[in-house]
């Protein structure tokens, strides 16, 4: 982009940065899955059915089939629609709020700053389509498309979880419909606070690594400030990401997938969750599903910028 270019329209950047979400969600989805149902594994002291992420990987392929692998796939959609866009815009704003007069931008710690507040924003918003991205991935229901232009069915497969645990929505919109009759619709924010502290976490912990880790690649000579160098930044930036955010995702994922026995819920909060898990499965389960979340954090942080630089390319196109 050259600097005779007029800056892209907000609007438009929100619409840009909610579609790089969602199209590097598209590739990155099964990693998801894994993870979900690796940190659900075992909990609360029963028989591990995942014992590595590529058992879990492996059961999926075998019982569920390929297409299994995008169970939940409109929910993992709808969630860059709200979390990504929310977050890209309020960062935008903040961004242009926090510039000097003279155009100069925010100093390093505002930048981190604005990046926690976003994804905070970000979090509260998707939070409803991350409970119904959780529960559908480890539910273990796939919805296909059977024959060209018919109508869509329900391919009932061996399934994750036992058939009378199943919630069995059919996409996104019926998760949250469901939801909202059956549990009430502040259920939809159930597990909202985790949700919360990890954007926060993650925001920071990759704005700071990514930004150190591209410009130590670039004093090495040996990369360009090019695709290359951007997408080995982004696998340092994920692997410091997932390590400091691990505990904070397993307790936001088992607090949303948890259901009330005789009206009382599974764990009271984030430390109860961290205490039971560690005490009934050892401490190290706090990082369970570790390496698909490794995984699904660096290639969607490229991935997602490759499709926003398109983006903008075509913009200027027509």
């Amino acid at each position: 982009m050259t600097s005779t270019k007029l800056p892209l329209p907000t609007g438009i950047k929100f619409v840009f940065g909610g579609t790089a979400g969602m199209s590097a969600t598209m590739f990155v989805h099964p990693f998801d899955l894994v993870k979900s149902r690796m940190q659900l594994s075992g909990e609360g002291g029963a028989v591990k059915k995942n014992k590595t992420s590529f058992h879990a990987l492996a059961r999926v392929l075998r019982n569920e089939g390929f297409l299994g692998l995008y169970t939940g796939l409109t929910a993992g959609l709808f969630r860059q629609a709200t979390y990504a866009t929310t977050r890209l815009g309020v960062y935008t704003t903040l961004f242009d709020m926090m510039q000097s007069p003279d155009g100069q931008p925010p100093s390093f710690t505002t930048k981190i700053l604005c990046g926690i507040t976003a994804g905070a924003f970000g979090a509260v918003v998707g939070t409803p389509a991350e409970i119904s991205l959780i529960r559908m991935t480890v539910d273990g229901r796939l919805r296909v498309l059977i024959g060209y232009l018919r109508f869509l069915n329900d391919c009932y497969l061996s399934c994750s979880l036992p058939l009378e645990q199943r919630r069995g929505y059919k996409n996104v919109f019926n998760a949250l419909y469901r939801i909202c009759v059956e549990e009430g619709v502040f259920t939809m924010w159930r597990g909202c606070g985790p949700t919360v502290f990890r954007a926060m976490v993650v925001n920071a912990a990759q704005l700071a690594t990514y930004s150190q880790s591209k410009q130590l690649l670039l004093s090495t000579g040996f990369f360009k400030d090019g695709i290359s160098c951007h997408f080995c930044a982004s696998m340092i930036s994920g692997f410091v990401t997932a390590l400091s955010s691990m505990p904070l995702d397993i307790a936001k994922t088992r607090i949303q997938n948890m259901r009330h026995v005789d009206g009382i819920p599974q764990y009271r909060g984030v430390l109860d969750v961290w205490v039971k898990t560690a005490h009934q499965e050892g401490f190290r389960s706090l990082w369970k599903g570790f390496s698909p979340y490794y995984l699904r954090i660096g290639p969607h942080t490229v991935l997602s910028f490759i499709v926003l630089e398109q983006l903008k390319k075509l913009y200027y196109v027509l």
